[in-house]
């Protein structure tokens, strides 16, 4: 049963359905279109936004800010993501100073580590438990961490504040199922995916000819891209961020939060695509 909003360990609330901007911003021939991609979803009802500093070396977080502006800050949930290499005491204040600066606001929602680097983990959780408290985040986790990673998380002071381990997942790329996803429902941390309807490679064009995913979206009268989203947002501690830069796919991306897959077709997608029997580390984009 999906649920639009997930309660974070913190106590906060966070929209289980949100816009990824991985590639937005990097071609200046697109802003105008990819800016009304984010006004037409947010005016839609969509309040999640995720971006990295990564990203466009910055010009996604820019674009988010210049898309964002008039809009009630408040209402917004913004994420974004620290580099590791800039995830100490050294850079961490630059670098969520500059992000706050593109995307041409106080505080972020939640920032994450983008992935593991030479950074300890205690030192990275130390500045993000600072940031915390001088206001400049509300809230912060980590991406691409397996199960291990997590664990060593867990293991350090405050690393039990972390809300969210935001990794690549959806119907084709099932391995987070065997002992991650477990262990974070477990731990109460919720799960962000990722290219969730697996935009990174080629799967996504033997996903859409699937006869299955046809079939199912034929019966809901959907197309099979919303198929694999609520394949993805069938787990209840699950939260998506599927990348667009036009209007008309953020629209059918935000539209997919009303579609109840049943347990029957929930099954069918498994059998066609089953999760691995055994451990299979992180696939990373």
């Amino acid at each position: 049963m999906n649920k639009n909003e997930i309660k974070l360990s913190n106590g906060m609330e966070m929209p289980r359905l949100g816009m990824g901007t991985w590639f937005l911003g990097e071609k200046k021939q697109k802003d105008d279109q990819e800016t009304a991609a984010l006004r037409a979803g947010i005016d839609a009802g969509i309040r999640l936004i995720d971006t990295a500093e990564m990203y466009g070396d910055g010009k996604s977080e820019q674009l988010i800010g210049r898309a964002i502006k008039g809009y009630d800050r408040s209402r917004l949930f913004l994420v974004s993501k620290v580099y590791p290499h800039n995830a100490g005491r050294r850079k961490i204040f630059k670098s969520v100073q500059q992000t706050l600066k593109n995307l041409q606001t106080d505080y972020l929602d939640l920032y994450l580590l983008h992935w593991r680097g030479a950074v300890p983990l205690e030192e990275t959780v130390e500045c993000m438990e600072q940031l915390v408290k001088e206001g400049k985040i509300r809230s912060w986790g980590v991406s691409n961490f397996d199960t291990d990673d997590m664990r060593e998380l867990l293991s350090v002071p405050n690393g039990d504040h972390c809300v969210v381990d935001q990794v690549l997942y959806h119907l084709g790329l099932r391995g987070v199922e065997y002992d991650l996803l477990p262990w974070l429902e477990e731990h109460q941390i919720p799960l962000m995916a990722y290219c969730p309807l697996a935009q990174a490679g080629d799967l996504q064009k033997d996903l859409l000819k699937s006869s299955t995913v046809k079939e199912i979206a034929k019966i809901h009268n959907i197309t099979p891209m919303q198929v694999l989203l609520a394949f993805v947002l069938y787990q209840p501690n699950v939260i998506a961020i599927p990348r667009s830069g036009k209007a008309e796919h953020v629209l059918q991306n935000w539209n997919a939060r009303k579609i109840r897959l049943t347990d029957v077709e929930y099954g069918l997608l498994d059998k066609a695509f089953p999760a691995p029997k055994q451990k299979t580390y992180l696939d990373i984009v």
